[in-house]
């Protein structure tokens, strides 16, 4: 997608379009005709979107009047996608957007860009199926100019993380998103270090070793660094993101009807902070960053480990295997234990880590809890809210651990069958030292049929999130 700035709205012609986002009342649109504008003024207020054809070309009045601040800009992104689908099925191929607000403009770009994507690779025709839009302008001043140049970074993270939620796992192993890692390092600017068996089994990362066990693909780990010279924080925010490739439960093998068809996708947390770090490095945002990415499939195949296993991880502590479908907080409690090390600030994981989180919340918002005190919470939740991706926050009392507690290890994997999601939270806390916030977004991560300008596949969830958090870091430094 092409991101243009403009400074004045140029004339019409075929195969564009021009979408008007007005926020109060009606405004009469300079290049259409009385009629046209009499009747597009007949549908402002009971409509979202009214499209008018301009003799090969297309104008799209967008009413985003109702609603606070943060509910406008989603109505706008939500709206965005429609007008998207509307410009593809004219083969319209550039758009130029005016408003009476900026937020709204960009909000606009926003939906229509994300609401474009497509994942076409092993598509035979793919070139037949290729939407036709392929630029997006936006009129204003010169402050709106510089925030494309950013929503362009965020567009392509975005873009980056979905395609990778989308690869199946006959080409996204654990050593290959290590690669991809690599790859996306030299685009955006980051550093990337990516470990391999060897090194990873020096390192004593049992959590992950154990998952690896059943699988003929190596595990990696990768550490994920952006640390600019004026950064504003002394201590760094560490990103950890859940990235098993593919889930079949191993030896505890799912066993509902079509309950592995889509985990390819259980490596979305891992997509939204590699995503989050392409952003941030992308736009040179002031702010000391890490992220890990502890990565595998977990199969039932060779010496997979098993329950009643009772596995020492990184940190030396045991664990009591119950479930061997309980691998993603496996492997996050090693790099969470790891974070230590750098002695954060604080520690975000993102991970598609509980069935729990989708049954409580659907795919409509991520489920948050923590250890983390209140301000941060908030500072988190508001992010959420700014980008549409709000966070549902659960308790995280230590009652919850209790479910935990194991006779033979220092705890086991799994809780009761209540409060799932909470006491997985509550097993990876235990690898903590510093303020800790958990992001389940097994809801969002992945949808099976189109979810507005989340697309369908892969949405991207939790990349602008964590980019959002991190750049309002700098504004309140």
């Amino acid at each position: 997608m092409v991101f243009q700035y403009k400074k004045a709205l140029p004339a019409l012609s075929k195969q564009t379009a021009h979408v008007f986002v007005q926020s109060k009342k009606f405004s009469k649109i300079p290049s259409l005709s009385k009629a046209q504008n009499d009747y597009l003024k007949s549908q402002f207020s009971d409509r979202e979107l009214t499209c008018v054809d301009g003799m090969g070309s297309l104008v799209c009045l967008v009413n985003a009047s109702k609603g606070n601040a943060h509910t406008q800009l989603e109505k706008v992104r939500i709206i965005a996608d429609k007008v998207a689908t509307e410009l593809n099925k004219h083969k319209i191929k550039s758009v130029t957007i005016s408003s009476d607000n900026d937020e709204h403009t960009l909000a606009c770009a926003e939906g229509l860009a994300l609401g474009n994507y497509q994942f076409l690779k092993y598509y035979g025709d793919k070139s037949k199926r290729q939407n036709s839009l392929k630029t997006v302008a936006c009129v204003g001043g010169t402050e709106l100019k510089k925030s494309l140049v950013e929503l362009k970074q965020v567009y392509e993270a975005v873009k980056a993380s979905r395609d990778l939620v989308n690869e199946p796992v006959s080409y996204l192993t654990a050593p290959q998103i290590g690669k991809e890692i690599k790859s996306l390092s030299k685009t955006f600017g980051f550093k990337a270090e990516v470990w391999g068996r060897a090194k990873i089994t020096s390192m004593k990362m049992g959590g992950l070793l154990a998952v690896n066990k059943g699988s003929l693909d190596d595990p990696s780990f990768s550490t994920l660094t952006w640390k600019p010279a004026n950064a504003v924080n002394k201590k760094p925010i560490v990103l950890v993101g859940k990235g098993v490739v593919y889930d079949t439960g191993g030896l505890s093998l799912k066993p509902t009807p079509h309950s592995m068809d889509m985990m390819k996708s259980d490596m979305g947390g891992a997509a939204a902070v590699i995503g989050a770090m392409c952003a941030i490095a992308g736009n040179k945002i002031p702010v000391h960053v890490i992220a890990l990415v502890p990565s595998t499939d977990n199969r039932p195949g060779g010496n997979a480990y098993a329950p009643g296993d009772v596995i020492t991880m990184f940190d030396g502590s045991t664990v009591e295997v119950l479930n061997t479908d309980a691998e993603g907080r496996m492997i996050l409690a090693d790099a969470l234990a790891y974070a230590k090390k750098f002695k954060p600030e604080l520690v975000v994981d993102a991970a598609t880590l509980t069935g729990a989180a989708a049954r409580a919340i659907g795919k409509h918002a991520i489920v948050g809890m923590g250890n983390a005190d209140n301000k941060t919470m908030s500072q988190i939740k508001e992010a959420g809210e700014s980008v549409g991706e709000p966070i549902v926050e659960f308790p995280f009392w230590d009652v919850y651990a209790d479910d935990l507690k194991s006779t033979i290890a220092d705890q086991k994997n799994l809780g009761g069958p209540e409060a799932g999601a909470i006491t997985a939270g509550k097993f990876l806390e235990k690898f903590t030292d510093y303020p800790y916030v958990h992001l389940d977004i097994a809801g969002p991560a992945f949808v099976l049929s189109r979810f507005n300008y989340r697309g369908i596949g892969g949405t991207g969830v939790g990349v602008r999130l964590l980019y959002q958090f991190i750049k309002n870091k700098v504004i309140k430094a």
